[in-house]
């Protein structure tokens, strides 16, 4: 699978650790940094790691930030983006199963690699059920969604 992953400063060592898991497990990853601790500004990463979900360039995106929040909310400012913050198991790989979550948040200064390993892990083996249920939330999500930006434009 393509993922592509980026992180601000607080998230850059947790992100390194997560780029090689990734590509032990034969992925094709598309980093688009921060490639250092040097302090950067984490809504540039999510817009970066959001568009390239966006544009296909990668299926599923991951994003680190610090504690994970910050980040998370600016990933879901892009339209068609759901991202998620997930500290446990359940919630990345559910949260693809029922919610088509395609950008996973971690908080680099809150979860561990072997951690992040196993989350990243599991939100990339999930698939997206499309039951009716979850199918029609989806929906309202997104005419949500719809009505904001046209609301705002």
């Amino acid at each position: 699978m393509r993922i592509v992953i980026g992180s601000d400063h607080g998230g850059f060592a947790l992100k390194q650790e997560v780029v090689a898991g990734l590509r032990r497990d034969g992925h094709d990853v598309l980093d688009v940094g921060t490639d250092s601790i040097e302090p950067v500004d984490y809504p540039d990463f999510a817009e970066a790691v959001g568009g390239a979900v966006i544009d296909g360039r990668a299926e599923r995106g991951v994003l680190i930030c610090g504690s994970g929040v910050g980040a998370c909310v600016a990933a879901n400012k892009l339209p068609g983006i759901r991202a998620a913050i997930c500290h446990d198991s359940y919630s990345a790989h559910q949260g693809v199963e029922h919610d088509n979550m395609n950008i996973l948040v971690l908080g680099g200064r809150i979860v561990g690699a072997a951690l992040a390993h196993d989350l990243v892990r599991v939100f990339v083996a999930a698939r997206y059920t499309a039951e009716e249920r979850h199918a029609r939330r989806l929906a309202k999500v997104t005419a949500i969604e719809q009505h904001y930006s046209k609301a705002l434009a």
